[in-house]
């Protein structure tokens, strides 16, 4: 139990060294039995068929024939016998009557006695026989074959046999080109064994098959329990490795990316077609941050890991940030103009200039256009949207116009959230368009039984014709870079429509005019 043991706690490259050689020396060992078997099985057959052609030449000499009419036949046969004996090499030659008593024996003594082994097979029915038998000299390999007179009728027989000792004698004279051989293999093993062993080292970095399976063990549970998506890619395009944060965001992931359910612009960023680094997806209702880093293995390329980041919850509110700084820098300018006509007023009322302070004041209340505003879009979720657009256009130097058409009614569009984000992205995108140039927007908001139809259109210089469908493409952008992810907003309106079975669109028409439907519940 105790070499079992050591055996199992050896290293890897022992155990494959040890393993191989015990398969080197049992192919090695197996096939030297075998070719020993069968060599001597070819030498029993040879020296069969050595002793019958001999026991047969014997038979048809004439002298033999004629002895067997002798009163004493063994005065011819002995000396005959034992003359082809000695010429021939055989180890006897024994001459025998019908009643298998001898005329021929090396021991000269057995002369007259029956014969140790059965001949009368042979006696019978005339037919030569070869074989093994064990007889008065020891074991041997033999043949037999029966004595014809001139009649053709039987009158004895004639057995030849060599001793196994001097077949097995002859084997072991041929086994050394075998154990020659032999050797030569298992050195050869040997050193094939080596080499494995060694390249099994390399590939393996010296570790042992406990160290490979805890690292395995390890790799699962850190990819299956980082919070971010991670997808290895191989060469070709095909999945190698996806955890759990990655099925999660992207669901059904396929085998490779041709069979991926994403977006052209997704398998763009995976199969490298738009490089960079965190490249900014939509994919159903989420907000993927994409990075690609090739792998590289021993100085070769070997695929691609992508790592997906959810930044949904975290674009929500960047931009609900952005619009309430919006907001508040809107407030803040409105508040600096409106100390500035209070001093005014307050230096006309100091000169007595009453009527002319009423005057000042009438003119430049903001409430018309809030009250305005209010009646027509009794949303209040939308109407605050609107009058905070409208004072950050101003703020830019711009003009928000409502549209004589606008009209909401208090309650029909439910959950305002998805209306909140159409009207904000268009005239978002409508403020950015203009560049802080003097320029008008025009928003049209209004509810009719089909749900929010939505008209936003700018003075400024439009969208080339060839960029129509781009721009509603999730990281199209035509403004300058900065920080933040870029081009998502018509595409986060074209994708909240699109749930809803609705549309959005755009034509030029002196500067871009957007035009969207939202329907008032899903798939109408």
């Amino acid at each position: 139990m105790g070499r079992v043991r050591r055996v199992r706690d050896a290293s890897l490259g022992t155990q494959l060294f040890v393993l191989q050689m015990v398969i080197v020396l049992l192919a090695v060992g197996g096939t030297g039995g075998v070719w020993a078997e069968h060599t001597r099985d070819q030498f029993d057959a040879l020296h069969q068929q050595r002793a019958l052609a001999i026991a047969q030449s014997v038979a048809g000499l004439p002298q033999v024939r004629a002895a067997f009419a002798l009163e004493r036949p063994q005065s011819v046969l002995q000396p005959l016998a034992m003359s082809v004996q000695h010429e021939t090499g055989a180890d006897y030659v024994v001459i025998a009557n019908t009643d298998q008593t001898r005329y021929a024996h090396p021991n000269a003594s057995l002369i007259g006695k029956r014969l140790s082994t059965d001949g009368s097979a042979v006696l019978r029915t005339g037919r030569s026989w070869v074989g093994t038998e064990t007889g008065t000299i020891g074991t041997t390999v033999r043949g037999k074959t029966p004595i014809r007179d001139e009649y053709g009728e039987i009158i004895g027989l004639v057995s030849v046999g060599v001793l196994e000792t001097t077949v097995m004698s002859q084997l072991f004279q041929a086994l050394p080109p075998l154990m020659w051989t032999a050797l030569a293999v298992l050195l050869a093993g040997l050193a094939l064994a080596a080499l494995i062993t060694a390249r099994v080292r390399r590939q393996t970095f010296g570790l042992e098959p406990r160290e490979i399976a805890a690292l395995l063990e390890q790799r699962e549970g850190v990819l299956h329990g980082v919070k971010e998506g991670v997808l290895a890619l191989d060469l070709g395009g095909r999945v190698t490795l996806v955890n759990d944060a990655a099925r999660e965001l992207l669901g059904d992931v396929g085998a490779d990316l041709t069979q991926m359910p994403v977006s052209e612009r997704m398998r763009d960023v995976l199969g490298g077609a738009d490089p960079g680094e965190d490249r900014v997806v939509l994919h159903g209702e989420r907000v993927l941050v994409l990075n690609r880093t090739p792998v590289w293995v021993r100085g070769r390329h070997r695929g691609w890991v992508v790592t997906l980041r959810d930044r949904t919850e975290l674009v929500r509110l960047a931009r609900e940030l952005h619009d309430t700084s919006s907001a508040t820098e809107a407030l803040r300018a409105q508040a600096h103009e409106f100390a500035n006509r209070m001093h005014t007023v307050v230096g006309l009322l100091e000169l007595g200039e009453h009527e002319a302070a009423v005057s000042f004041i009438t003119r430049t209340t903001y409430g018309g256009y809030a009250t305005d505003l209010r009646e027509r879009i009794q949303d209040p979720t939308l109407a605050a949207l609107l009058l905070a657009k409208s004072a950050e256009a101003a703020e830019r130097g711009a003009e928000l116009v409502l549209a004589d058409d606008s009209s909401v009614p208090e309650g029909l569009l439910g959950d305002p959230r998805d209306a909140v984000l159409v009207v904000g992205n268009l005239v978002a995108n409508a403020i950015d368009a203009l560049d802080g140039a003097q320029g008008t927007i025009e928003v049209s908001v209004r509810a009719d039984a089909d749900g929010l139809r939505v008209r936003v259109g700018d003075s400024g210089p439009g969208i080339a014709p060839d960029l129509v469908e781009e721009v509603f493409r999730e990281g199209f952008t035509t403004k300058a870079a900065k920080a933040g992810p870029r081009g998502l907003g018509l595409a986060l309106t074209r994708q909240a429509c699109l749930r809803r079975g609705g549309w959005v669109r755009v034509r030029n028409a002196g500067g871009a005019v957007f035009t969207a439907l939202l329907p008032a519940k899903a798939g109408s």
